[in-house]
C-alpha cells in the first residue's frame, strides 16, 4: 500500500507541473477609438503590451509542436497597430468588439504562426505610421497601399492580401463632367492625413501649383466624410473602389471619372530592421497559405462583399 500511495502522489505532482506549464491562445479585451493606443485583442491573457518585439526568436516548429524532451519553444510578442473607424475593415461592432477584414486576417495569420503571438492595438489612422517609427507597434494592418513615398521610409511584406483601384468620389446629385484630378482644380477635396489618397493630391499640387486642389485633411470618421460631401462643405474625396459601399451604405455618394491607379495592399513594417524582415517573411508565408486554401478570398467576400484579393493590374 505504501508503494502504491507514493506512485499516485508522483502522478499527481507530475500532472500539476504539466498544467502549470501549459498555456492557450484566447481573445481578450475590446478597443476604444482614441488617439492613444487601446489594447484591442491579445492571443494571451497573461502577457502585457510591449513597445517592440521581444528579443527571443521564434522557436516553434512549422507544425507548432515539440517533442517531450525538447525545451518549450519561446514565442515572440508582436504588437499590431490598426484603427476603429473603417467600417468592415477595422471597426468596433455593436458589442464593442474589434473586428473587420484586416482584423480577422491578422488573427488568422496569428493562428498559423506558432512562433509569434499577435496583440492588436488601436490608434487614430494618422498616428499609425508614427507609432511604427517610434516602435510602439511592430506592424500596421489598415488597408495600407504601397506607393513610392511610403516605400522610401517603410518595409512592406511582398505578398499582397488585397488590391484596389482609387477613384474620385462626389455627391450622388453632382452631375459635373469629372474625369481626372484636373477637374478638381480649385475644389475642396477631403482626404485622410498620411493616407495614400492624400499623397495623390499632394503630388498633383507639387506639379500644378501649391493650391491647385484645396486639400482638406479629415480628422473624423467615414460618416463625417460622407456628410461633408453630401452637404457641400467639400466637393470630393478619393477612395478605393471597394470602400464606397462600406463607408456610404445609404448611397449618398458615387464614384466618377477614370481610375487614378491600381494599388497593392500590404502590411507595413519598420525598414532596415532584421527582426521586421523576418516577421514580414513569416507573414508572407501565412498569406500564401491563406490564398491557396481559399481562406483569404472567403474573408474578403464575408467582410467586403466580394473577393478583392485578386490582382486588378
Amino acid at each position: 500500500m505504501k508503494r502504491t500511495w507514493l506512485s499516485v502522489s508522483a502522478v499527481i505532482a507530475a500532472l500539476a507541473l504539466t498544467l502549470a506549464g501549459c498555456g492557450s491562445k484566447e481573445e481578450n479585451g475590446a478597443a476604444s477609438p482614441s488617439g492613444s493606443p487601446s489594447v484591442a485583442a491579445t492571443s494571451s491573457s497573461s502577457a502585457s503590451p510591449s513597445s517592440s518585439p521581444a528579443s527571443e526568436s521564434p522557436g516553434a516548429s512549422a507544425s507548432g509542436s515539440a517533442s517531450a524532451s525538447e525545451k518549450p519553444a519561446e514565442v515572440k510578442k508582436i504588437i499590431v497597430g490598426t484603427g476603429t473607424q473603417f467600417p468592415k475593415v477595422a471597426f468596433l461592432d455593436d458589442k464593442g468588439k474589434l473586428t473587420g477584414f484586416d482584423v480577422e486576417l491578422v488573427r488568422e495569420i496569428d493562428n498559423r504562426l506558432p512562433g509569434y503571438e499577435f496583440e492588436l492595438q488601436t490608434y487614430d489612422f494618422g498616428n499609425l505610421l508614427l507609432s511604427l517609427e517610434t516602435k510602439k507597434i511592430d506592424f500596421i494592418a489598415h488597408e495600407m497601399e504601397k506607393n513610392p513615398e511610403r516605400t522610401e521610409k517603410y518595409l512592406f511584406n511582398k505578398e499582397p492580401y488585397a488590391h484596389w483601384v482609387n477613384k474620385i468620389v462626389v455627391a450622388k446629385d453632382n452631375n459635373d463632367p469629372i474625369k481626372t484630378l484636373d477637374d478638381l482644380k480649385g475644389k475642396k477635396v477631403l482626404v485622410g492625413a498620411t493616407s495614400a489618397e492624400a499623397q495623390l493630391v499632394e503630388n498633383y499640387n507639387k506639379e500644378h501649383g501649391e493650391n491647385a486642389i484645396k486639400i482638406v485633411y479629415s480628422s473624423g470618421s467615414s460618416a463625417d466624410t460622407v456628410n461633408q460631401i453630401a452637404t457641400g462643405r467639400v466637393y470630393a474625396t478619393l477612395a478605393a473602389d471597394f470602400a464606397l459601399p462600406l463607408i456610404d451604405p445609404e448611397g449618398k455618394l458615387k464614384t466618377v471619372g477614370d481610375s487614378l491607379g491600381a494599388a497593392d495592399i500590404l502590411f507595413v513594417f519598420r525598414k532596415n530592421d532584421p527582426d521586421s524582415q523576418t516577421l514580414a517573411d513569416a507573414v508572407d508565408g501565412a498569406i500564401k497559405e491563406l490564398k491557396t486554401d481559399g481562406t483569404l478570398g472567403k474573408l474578403s467576400t464575408e467582410w467586403l462583399g466580394q473577393d478583392f484579393t485578386q490582382d486588378v493590374k
